[in-house]
């Protein structure tokens, strides 16, 4: 007797989601076949796209568990019915990932799905080894059982590393769709700290309040908004694609850590870090963007050698040799500069580029020193969850990163800059703490700009990338 289960996926036709899932039997044998029960490992982001495009409606599945890692506060928490679908009328529970062997035993787990981003190959499978040890299958899900497609075009930007500067080359692409005459709506990856918003649209900084954000959530949207971007984001992003459509002529995917984008592109950026040259073929899945990019920015080259730049560009080719490569230069400026010259000051730097992200430090540093500061160490006046950040990611410098995941661990930031022996912060990270938190010094933000390193460069070919798409879709 022989029992086949095929999976038929229909085209995403403007968000909408269509699965068949046939069961051919031979005769005699039960025409239903038990579904397999599956655990997630996320966190809060990938993996809630990843169930509600593949698994929500799918019976060939029954998915018994989150597991959360990376961020703060997200796990014990329950993924909502309303989200789930009809399969999970009491929603699905959010375990911590160190529960992954426990959960996979108590519940006799047949698959684990690892769903999230910005992690060595090397942790993949040190968490692939504990998955097969404890006796499940380790899968992860590609672009076409995780994309949706669109019926606007679609540019997506993502990156070979968290922090590499997706944002800024971004808001360039939204420039030169908007000096064409038409209108880009940026569509940001999931950050769903807090509440679980099927669809999230920012129009204006009031709609920052609107939606009780957590502090890394608003670094990733207050910038767009400076520049007079809408934004949308959310859970169910085949919702906000559908927002997107509604209120967009070009859409652009701006992509979190160094994920995949979840819609499909016409064509896709990828934004390598110069500072971290090597990076691009060591992290998941930031290689499998490399390999499938049509065009490279390598970001931040003013801050490094042209020996670094070079071999950069030379493993580019090397695993991409079709897509267009441009050197950028990222530009920070600050907005007070006379309140930090010369002056002892305390750098606040962007949470996960210096967490999971590994960087020692960023643009504030960058800045310090040009304008002659005197940075002192932050970690002698870190309280709570921020002091834990320094033995939970060593290589962090002198540094604060901004951690707000809670109103809690704003607090403790909070008491952490107003107790450091200082005379002013450095803020950059791109969130506007001083609109969160009551500090007691001055505070100078630090913004960025992509400028091109050669002439013709990104802007020019992006004016190129964009005609075609306008010639395309008339």
């Amino acid at each position: 007797m022989i029992i086949v289960l095929v999976t038929l996926r229909d085209e995403y036709i403007s968000s909408s989601y269509a699965t068949k899932h046939i069961i051919i039997v031979s005769k005699g044998v039960e025409s239903k076949m038990k579904a397999r029960k599956a655990i997630i490992m996320g966190a809060a982001g990938r993996d809630f796209h990843n169930f509600n495009v593949f698994f929500r409606d799918n019976p060939a599945y029954r998915v018994i568990a989150f597991t959360a890692a990376q961020i703060p506060y997200i796990e014990d928490r329950v993924y909502p019915p309303e989200l789930a679908g009809s399969l999970y009328p009491q929603g699905i529970p959010i375990y911590p990932e160190h529960m992954l062997e426990e959960l996979i035993r108590q519940h006799s787990i047949d698959d684990v799905f690892f769903s999230y981003s910005d992690v060595s190959h090397e942790h993949v499978m040190h968490i692939a080894s504990r998955v097969l040890a404890a006796g499940a299958s380790f899968t992860l899900l590609g672009p076409r059982d995780t994309q949706l497609k669109a019926r606007k075009p679609v540019i997506a930007v993502v990156a070979t590393r968290t922090g590499a500067g997706k944002s800024t080359i971004t808001r360039l692409v939204a420039d030169v769709i908007k000096e064409e005459g038409l209108k880009p709506v940026i569509v940001r990856h999931p950050m769903p700290y807090g509440r679980f918003y099927p669809v999230q649209h920012f129009k204006s900084m009031d709609d920052l309040s609107r939606y009780e954000l957590t502090l890394e959530e608003e670094e990733e949207y207050i910038v767009h908004l400076e520049h007079g971007y809408e934004v949308l984001a959310g859970v169910d992003y085949a919702k906000v694609l559908e927002e997107a459509e509604r209120h967009s002529d070009i859409i652009l995917w701006d992509g979190g850590n160094n994920d995949m984008p979840f819609y499909k592109a016409e064509h896709t950026i990828v934004v390598t870090d110069a500072t971290r040259a090597g990076h691009e073929m060591l992290y998941h899945p930031g290689e499998a963007n490399l390999r499938g990019a049509d065009t490279i920015a390598i970001n931040k080259i003013n801050l490094v050698d042209e020996s670094t730049v070079k071999g950069i560009v030379e493993r580019c080719n090397a695993i991409n040799p079709d897509a267009r490569i441009f050197p950028v230069r990222s530009e920070a400026y600050i907005d007070a500069p006379d309140r930090v010259r010369g002056k002892r000051v305390v750098i606040v730097e962007d949470a996960p580029s210096v967490t999971h992200g590994e960087m020692r430090e960023g643009a504030g540093s960058y800045i310090a020193r040009m304008l002659n500061c005197s940075i002192v160490d932050p970690r002698a006046y870190a309280v709570g969850s921020i002091r834990d950040s320094y033995n939970k990611y060593p290589w962090i410098g002198n540094v604060v990163p901004a951690l707000g995941y809670s109103k809690e661990q704003m607090l403790e930031l909070e008491h952490t800059l107003n107790a450091a022996d200082c005379d002013a912060i450095i803020l950059a990270t791109p969130a506007d703490i001083t609109r969160r938190l009551r500090i007691n010094k001055p505070v100078a933000r630090v913004r960025f700009t992509a400028i091109d390193a050669n002439k013709p460069g990104l802007r020019e070919h992006l004016k190129d990338v964009v005609m075609k798409m306008i010639h395309k879709h008339g």
